[in-house]
């Protein structure tokens, strides 16, 4: 007989309801749930992925260790033990352990709860994670200003009468550093009150499609657009409102001097984006009607994405839109991190490159590389790959792989082998998605409403497999035995979120949710910044040094020349989610995503029409790909999806239901980074386009 469940989607930050229908343990039907009270019945394609996740033939269901070459399958036992002996036996040599935590760990607060354990067993000093890939410029920025690393102001859109969105595309991703499921819909909501909808990115995006207006930038050089808006910006309102007046400290005064300095038409010459434009983005900021401008990937992963997003805060400053209702505000919601646990750090730390930045206990994936490479007794020679993916994910992912094949032990959690886990000495993989359960934990903190939902398992799980937090525990177990440590008793997820959720200030509990399915609204968010400040003296700190410093580097790169070459920008897809899910047949479906698109003006300047192969080569390495010409992408850039390139020289891996296609990230340059951050520059990578056939013939 044939039942529906309700349950959140676990694949993406937007967590939608869904209705599961499903008889024994065949899944009929995914659907969008009408009644879940945040994604009001949105589906996006990537929920039916959970059906091709949770039945793929193709996936682990036991631990396999790697012989002369081969996967043997092997029990957990053994495994465990093992991994744990090997691990002592390195350690005691001095060898130097490190742990990568993928994307999708960020989706299963199973992992979030046990990961400390296993990350105390091995004695981890070298974490390294998807984050310094694409989000941390946010977290020094909150960190920085709020006072802790996860104090995010989110556009209130379902109020909002403007938003300007640059270098963000949730109409594809559904929100990024910002839970806003039903995008598109909420912004014809917007639209239909006169609200207006203004994008600013160098591809006409899936989300610029849907916008009153789009104006292309030059990718890397937002940094001089946002000066531009915040000079307008204060052109026509030099004071704070009365408001913020009060909840932002005396450093506010330094902003306008800083800035002073920049010609407006110096930096509209910079970026591509003309004076006129920019001064309209600031009037329709600073009138009265509430509005906030978001900037997200393709601001963030440039050399000054931590200035970026610290210039985007202070133009919800100026503007009197920050704190503001339609404007950005900080979400309270049932599970609230920011009460229960610490402020987060930002520090300093030495590495094979010296000193670089350790933002929340995290080095820079840039790296990480390096740290395997060194020669010395700091070389890490034991990795703990935790759903994750940093070989098509990382800058040079060719040199990634290198460096993954002088491990003496690897670990991969993982459900695939992947371009990845193919070095591991040993694979984990969990259960099904539908064998375990699902809580919302690091997204609520950022959705658009406040709300509560958890989803218990559909199906029980088979025998002789693990959730991801039992094989975490148990390893832990396993190695503080190895080591002759103190064994810890393994607290069950289920108990920890329940304490973490009654120590909130709603003081919720998991059963009170649990009887929900349709989640548990908790109403709009609301402006009380001035009660969730945990900077010292309880303000908004507006402009720290650094910030102020790095203005004055950026002013010197102004009078610098630009490369003469393309720009290589990525771009991603409703029916991908960066490097995992390629295994889904139902998202591989369709024409061939993984192509570079070209201008038309560019094509014809280099002899190439639709579906040639051209051959891209920047500093690091070079890739041949079938070519797209569309004026979708501005003369002088090009693009590539991130998330590809899943066959590499030939390996045969569980993950390679795709068309050939390569990684936009064997192109892309670890020198490159945030110096406030450290996180990698993606964006903007100098490159030439050649086509293939005149390439073979000059050879």
């Amino acid at each position: 007989m044939p039942t529906v469940h309700a349950r959140t989607c676990h694949i993406c930050e937007a967590n939608c309801g869904v209705l599961i229908e499903v008889e024994g343990r065949e899944i009929l039907s995914i659907k969008g749930n009408p009644d879940h009270v945040l994604s009001r019945g949105h589906i996006c394609p990537k929920a039916t992925a959970i059906a091709d996740l949770q039945d793929d033939p193709d996936r682990l269901h036991k631990p396999v260790k790697k012989v002369d070459g081969k996967w043997q399958e092997i029990g957990w036992e053994q495994a465990f033990a093992e991994i744990a002996s090997k691990l002592t036996n390195i350690k005691g040599q001095g060898g130097k352990p490190a742990m990568y935590l993928g994307n999708p760990s960020a989706h299963d607060y199973g992992i979030t709860t046990q990961v400390g354990q296993l990350r105390r067993a091995i004695g981890l000093k070298n974490l390294y994670s998807a984050s310094t890939l694409d989000q941390i410029p946010h977290h020094v920025v909150q960190y920085h200003m709020y006072g802790h690393v996860s104090l995010c102001p989110v556009p209130d859109i379902d109020r909002s009468q403007y938003l300007v969105i640059v270098g963000g595309n949730p109409a594809a991703s559904n929100g990024s550093i910002w839970t806003v499921p039903d995008f598109k819909k909420r912004v014809k909501e917007m639209q239909a009150r006169d609200g207006k909808l203004m994008v600013i990115d160098p591809r006409r995006t899936e989300t610029a499609k849907l916008a009153d207006e789009h104006h292309f930038v030059k990718p890397g050089t937002d940094t001089a657009l946002f000066i531009a808006i915040l000079k307008a910006v204060l052109d026509r309102k030099p004071d704070l409102n009365e408001q913020l007046n009060m909840l932002v400290d005396d450093s506010w005064s330094n902003v306008a001097p800083a800035i002073s300095g920049f010609d407006m038409a110096s930096l509209s010459a910079h970026c591509g984006v003309s004076e006129d434009v920019i001064e309209d983005i600031a009037a329709n900021l600073s009138d009265n009607k509430p509005g906030a401008i978001y900037g997200r990937m393709g601001v963030s992963v440039t050399e000054f994405g931590t200035l970026n997003q610290w210039l985007i805060q202070a133009i919800n400053i100026a503007s009197g839109n920050l704190n503001r209702e339609g404007g950005t505000l900080v979400p309270e919601p049932a599970l609230d991190t920011i009460n229960i646990v610490g402020r987060g750090s930002v520090e300093k730390i030495d590495t094979a490159r010296g000193e670089m930045p350790n933002i929340m206990g995290e080095l820079p994936t840039i790296t990480f590389a390096e740290e395997m490479l060194r020669e010395d007794d700091e070389r890490i020679r034991a990795l703990f790959v935790m759903t994750g993916n940093p070989v098509l994910s990382a800058p040079d992912g060719a040199r990634m792989d290198r460096a993954l094949e002088t491990l003496d032990l690897m670990v991969s959690f993982d459900m695939y082998v992947t371009a990845t886990s193919c070095h591991a000495d040993y694979i984990l993989p969990p259960c099904g998605p539908l064998e375990k359960d699902h809580y919302p934990f690091f997204f609520g903190p950022l959705a658009v409403r406040n709300y509560a939902s958890y989803s218990p398992a559909i199906f029980d799980m088979p025998e002789g497999e693990k959730a991801d937090w039992e094989i975490i525990a148990e390893l832990a177990r396993a190695i503080f035995a190895a080591s002759g440590q103190d064994i810890p008793n393994i607290r069950e997820p289920r108990d920890v979120l329940d304490n973490m959720l009654q120590s909130s200030p709603r003081g919720m509990t998991l059963a009170e949710i649990e009887a929900e399915p349709n989640g548990v609204d908790l109403g709009p968010l609301m402006p009380h910044l001035e009660d969730r400040l945990l900077t010292d003296d309880k303000k908004i700190q507006a402009a720290h040094p650094d910030f102020l410093d790095e203005l004055k580097r950026f002013a010197v790169s102004l009078t610098e020349r630009q490369p003469d070459a393309l720009s290589l920008i990525g771009r991603r897809h409703v029916r991908q989610n960066n490097s995992w899910l390629a295994n889904s047949k139902r998202l591989q479906k369709g024409p061939n995503r993984c192509t570079l698109m070209i201008n038309p003006s560019d094509a014809a300047e280099r002899g190439l029409s639709d579906g040639d192969m051209a051959t891209v080569e920047s500093r690091v390495n070079s890739v041949d790909i079938i070519v797209e010409i569309t004026d979708d992408v501005m003369a002088g850039v090009v693009s590539m999806p991130h998330g590809f390139g899943h066959r590499r020289d030939g390996v045969e891996l569980s993950v390679a239901r795709e068309n050939p296609n390569v990684s936009i990230n064997d192109l892309t340059d670890p020198e490159l980074y945030d110096r406030l951050s450290g996180n990698a520059v993606l964006n903007a990578t100098p490159v030439t386009v050649v086509k293939v056939e005149e390439l073979v013939a000059a050879e």
